[in-house]
């Protein structure tokens, strides 16, 4: 094989290789920073790229996707001097890799010394109650702060999660005791509240059946003096005899004597009673007879008074 010959193989391996170093594909969510001659040439995305060999540099691969960071425990001091471990999670994202690559020297520690600060700065301004029950204003004031101080960094961040607050054992102990008796207040005054229900449905209750009954008593006696009324009624239209007057009269002296009292006052003459009792009956027939005679009367005597005028 002649010299020549071996002349071309090598130059077409050197091109190979050359074209294989100057070929760049860009996987999908990445992105990688070029540098010609040591300054900042251009930002190869996602696709097939070409670059020149021994000239430009290509940075290592940098993930557009969003990460997560999980910071170990921080020691905070609230506003009324009560110290805390509070960790934290950030959500964060890359959107500029030139800015990330050249803006900060380990982009994720400075996150999280950025964050432990922060979260000092602003728990110091709440006392304990407030930092346990305003997680979410503590997150939105710290992914704030952040997501301004990373920006000339080409970190955008998304969220920032509290994700534990440890308080000591003592306030542990104290805020179970205070969360104990609020349960029992609360418990006590259902209770109350339930029974006090109760009595004023009972006494409601008793309102209405004595209402019911006396209403019933009421109706009861009007019907039993109603036939009382009626019973009399008919009796003094039937016009009872001196008999049957004399019999009505012993038994109302058995009714007395079957009464509670110890002395009785009994009529020397029953028959008199009787008489008594049939004159008054007599009366009231006779009272009942004169006064239909008088409305028969009246018309005859206005007849005759109109008579009179006439002549």
């Amino acid at each position: 094989m002649s010299p020549v010959v071996y002349v071309f193989l090598v130059i077409g391996v050197v091109l190979i290789v050359i074209l294989g170093f100057s070929v760049k594909i860009i996987r999908q969510s990445t992105a990688r920073v070029v540098e010609r001659l040591g300054k900042y040439s251009r930002t190869l995305t996602t696709g097939v790229h070409f670059v020149l060999p021994f000239f430009d540099r290509v940075g290592p691969e940098i993930s557009l996707k969003e990460k997560v960071a999980d910071f170990p425990p921080q020691p905070i001091i609230t506003k009324d001097n009560v110290t805390m471990q509070i960790d934290t999670v950030v959500y964060y994202q890359i959107t500029d890799p030139k800015l990330y690559s050249y803006g900060v020297e380990r982009p994720v520690a400075a996150i999280e010394n950025l964050t432990a600060t922060t979260l000092r700065n602003i728990v110091g301004e709440l006392e304990l109650d407030e930092t346990l029950t305003s997680r979410d204003t503590v997150n939105t004031k710290m992914r704030t702060i952040l997501d301004d101080a990373t920006d000339p960094w080409g970190i955008k961040i998304n969220r920032v999660e509290l994700k534990n607050i440890d308080p000591p054992k003592a306030i542990r102990e104290a805020m179970e005791k205070q969360m104990r008796a609020e349960r029992e207040r609360r418990e006590a005054i259902l209770l109350a509240e339930g029974e006090k229900t109760s009595n004023i449905l009972i006494a409601e209750g008793e309102k209405q059946a004595a209402i019911l009954r006396a209403e019933a008593q009421k109706a009861s006696l009007i019907a039993e003096a109603e036939g009382k009324a009626e019973a009399i009624t008919k009796i003094i239209e039937a016009k009872p005899d001196k008999a049957y007057l004399t019999l009505e009269s012993y038994e109302a002296l058995k009714a007395v004597a079957n009464g509670n009292s110890t002395k009785l006052i009994i009529p020397s003459d029953l028959a008199d009673l009787s008489s008594l009792v049939a004159s008054f009956g007599e009366v009231i027939g006779f009272s009942k007879e004169e006064g239909k005679a008088k409305k028969k009367d009246k018309p005859v005597k206005e007849d005759k008074d109109e008579n009179k005028d006439t002549k």
